[in-house]
């Protein structure tokens, strides 16, 4: 058998590059590839790097004639179809761990900056507007906060807010979790974070339970007005609803990572209508999918990848 051959698919670190061409992988690197082109030259590969521009669905993976392993960049296994990829007998590594506290900084400084009205303020002292009572903001002291999902981005957001004189509840369906010297307080209902917290802020993959779990009826049931974080994914959230919590008041603000659409390109008549409304709102604070995109969150993920990798090389 020849050389083996690996296809990355997005912008990695040269770090992962240069590792896998020591590890003896001939390396095609092809940042712009498009899915239909991937799918058709899928077949000559036994590697995959992808991020979220590739859907490793059932249909892709027909192709997947040699394939042994799909790296996933960051976090987010939704994206590849574990069924398909199972009977093929093509293993998964992803590496959450890498690009965490990333995601965790981003929501924290979101926070901050909707709670001090940094935007609006920054926006208005650019156009000559001096305006402090208006700009009046908010201190996370002596807050409630809630935290749904508590993996690798749940647990280093609630390492940072220690400093914060806060109070967090964690809540996770699917983690034996247990109080830790009192910095938190696990809940064992979501219901208990609904009754009491004054920010909630989300930590979880997109699955089929997750999928619009934040809708008009979680809203609704919660007991207070509350601030809402998403840096997960944007299906976890639906944005109609959201929106008339935000209108109404019962959600006071929010902090958006993520959206159900992330192509403003290929945006509906009614979802152009939909993120106009939110885009004018001050009371959220937006940004790209952005929150684990730094400088160093590429590195840690080119090094822990190799790590997986040859992890996984050694198992089989």
């Amino acid at each position: 058998m020849g050389q083996k051959k690996v296809l990355i698919t997005d912008d990695v670190h040269p770090l992962l590059l240069e590792g896998l061409s020591k590890r003896n992988w001939e390396v095609d690197y092809r940042p712009a590839i498009r899915l239909e082109e991937a799918k058709e030259i899928l077949g000559e590969f036994h590697g995959l790097v992808i991020n979220t521009k590739i859907k490793a669905d059932a249909s892709f993976l027909e192709a997947a004639d040699h394939l042994q392993w799909i790296g996933r960049l960051g976090s987010g296994m939704e994206i590849i179809d574990k069924d398909a990829a199972q009977k093929k007998g093509i293993s998964l590594i992803s590496t959450p761990e890498a690009n965490c506290n990333a995601v965790a900084e981003h929501a924290l400084g979101m926070i901050l900056s909707l709670f001090r009205n940094l935007n609006r303020a920054d926006r208005e002292l650019r156009n000559r507007v001096w305006q402090r009572e208006k700009n009046r903001g908010e201190e996370l002291w002596g807050k409630t906060i809630g935290i749904i999902g508590y993996g690798h981005t749940g647990q280093r957001f609630e390492e940072l807010l220690r400093g914060f004189n806060v109070k967090v509840l964690v809540y996770d369906k699917y983690k034996q979790l247990s109080n830790r010297a009192g910095r938190y307080d696990v809940v064992q209902d979501v219901n208990e974070i609904k009754e009491s917290a004054d920010l909630i802020s989300l930590h979880v993959p997109l699955t089929s339970e997750t999928k619009y779990m934040v809708d008009k009826e979680f809203i609704a049931s919660c007991k207070n007005s509350f601030y809402l974080v998403n840096t997960s994914r944007g299906q976890v959230v639906k944005t109609p609803d959201l929106l008339e919590a935000l209108h109404s008041g019962k959600v006071m603000g929010a902090c958006l990572d993520v959206f159900e659409n992330e192509k403003p390109s290929g945006f509906s008549f009614s979802e152009n209508s939909m993120y106009d409304d939110l885009y004018k709102l001050d009371q959220v604070v937006l940004s790209p999918h952005i929150a684990g995109w730094t400088h160093q969150s590429k590195l840690r993920i080119a090094e822990t990848m190799l790590e997986k990798l040859d992890k996984l090389q050694e198992i089989s």
